[in-house]
């Protein structure tokens, strides 16, 4: 499994790292302008993302915005909406708004922080990742 973490907090980026390695290759981004980029690089060279963690806050582009941007990318390239990867915002935002924007915009799940391992799994157990 391949797993791009998109946090802007570097502590956010190896606790995350460490919680996933056991499941696959973690490849990290700071931002959703990178996460973008390092996405359609990979994607053109016939790798594959099967998990994204996508952070809410972010600088240069929001996990909201990113999250969009990648989605019309894979629909752009002929990946249909349950064939791309699997998104799970993480975000100290539990609001009603945040969650149905995500959602609205074609996230599998939605943990708020601090994350925890279990929460974690659980989430992508109930995604069917794992």
């Amino acid at each position: 499994m391949r797993i791009l973490i998109i946090e802007d907090d570097e502590a956010s980026r190896k606790l995350m790292g460490m919680l996933l390695s056991k499941y696959g290759e973690c490849v990290f981004a700071e931002n959703g302008k990178i996460a973008y980029e390092k996405f359609k690089e990979d994607f053109k060279k016939n790798l594959r993302f099967d998990l994204l963690l996508l952070d809410i806050m972010m600088p240069e582009m929001d996990g909201q915005e990113t999250l969009k941007h990648i989605k019309e990318f894979e629909k752009e390239n002929g990946v249909w909406p349950n064939e791309g990867a699997n998104v799970i915002m993480t975000t100290a935002l539990g609001d009603p708004e945040n969650i149905k924007e995500a959602f609205k915009s074609q996230c599998e799940g939605y943990l708020v922080k601090p994350i925890i391992k279990k929460d974690l799994v659980e989430e992508m157990i109930k995604i069917g990742i794992l």
